[in-house]
């Protein structure tokens, strides 16, 4: 096998993709900095941004569980959700992550505490410490005010996603972030919610601009399959131009996208959700003189989600 472990990767975004891809990538290179999003506002987190006025914590937490190296126990412990009472629904990690923030002078210190305790492999950095907040501006000009909100306003029959919007609006991005995209070797964004997990990344001021100019080769991971409320009916090139049209034009060098069957029965499950495996059209990209890598990236997680293969996906990011 080829030794990556010199590269140094730096990947954007947040949610479940995200992390599923850190988790293959810990295995080939310790050069990583994941830039997350902290524009979530719901479930444990946006319960805990409320009350302790905190960034929200879960999908760092995510990530640094996906790079750290602990026993199998410690992971469980900081994955566990409360079931009852007033922490129900809470999650044990993101408690974790809100007691390092009281003994630090800052968000950025205590996600490095906790990175330090869980003895990760690479940096996870927030984008920013300032509270943004995004809101969706729809085709029809109507607004839907926070991360939370956006996909269930979309279910209700309103149009498609035109921007987002961030507040403030001068929101500061953290040095470190733009010092990793200067310093990469390769840049990832994605896999995850093009809207509220990639997106919100890149609508910070000088995240997009950094990439831009950066040396680095550019690669957007793709989605597996379009997300209810949010993406629906996008195909491959539609979240690509969804990038660029809250960046710059030239932004993206190479797009990974998915060509392996899925299994027909676990796609009626997600059809019946309104969920669908999201169409690789091919000719947008080469009019687009984006590199299009096609493979088999697919595994199947507890015989019911469809998530991609972190093994795969990171030995082919890094061949590139």
């Amino acid at each position: 096998m080829k030794d990556f472990s010199e590269y140094k990767v730096v990947v954007v975004g947040g949610g479940t993709g995200l992390s599923t891809m850190l988790r293959g990538l810990k295995k080939l290179t310790e050069n990583i900095t994941a830039i997350v999003t902290v524009a979530d506002d719901g479930g444990g987190s946006g319960v805990l941004r409320d009350d302790l006025g905190m960034l929200p914590p879960g999908d760092i937490r995510n990530c640094i569980l996906a790079l750290a190296e602990t026993e199998p126990l410690m992971e469980d412990l900081l994955s566990y959700r409360f079931g009852n009472g007033y922490l129900s629904g809470q999650s044990f990690g993101n408690l974790f992550l809100a007691a390092m923030l009281g003994i630090s002078d800052n968000f950025k210190e205590a996600v490095k505490k906790a990175s330090d305790v869980l003895r990760i492999k690479g940096t996870v950095l927030p984008v920013t410490l300032d509270d943004v907040h995004i809101s969706a501006v729809l085709s029809d000009d109507t607004v839907i005010n926070g991360e939370s909100n956006i996909s269930l306003g979309l279910k209700t029959g309103l149009k498609r996603i035109k921007k987002i919007i961030q507040t403030p609006e001068n929101a500061k991005v953290l040095p470190d972030a733009i010092d990793a995209i200067n310093d990469a070797d390769i840049i990832v964004l994605g896999p995850g919610s093009i809207y509220t997990s990639v997106i919100p990344n890149l609508v910070v001021k000088g995240v997009a601009e950094a990439i831009r100019k950066s040396s680095a080769k550019v690669v957007y991971v793709c989605n597996l399959m379009s997300q209810p409320g949010e993406s629906d009916e996008m195909t491959a090139y539609d979240h690509v131009k969804a990038i660029i049209n809250h960046s710059c034009e030239g932004i993206i060098d190479t797009c990974i996208v998915n060509t392996q069957p899925l299994p027909t029965d676990l796609i009626d499950r997600y059809n019946i959700k309104d969920a669908s495996s999201v169409i690789v059209d091919e000719d947008k990209f080469e009019k687009a003189g984006i590199k299009l890598i096609k493979g088999e990236f697919v595994t199947v997680k507890d015989n019911k989600y469809i998530r991609h293969d972190c093994d795969k996906l990171a030995q082919c990011i890094l061949k590139l």
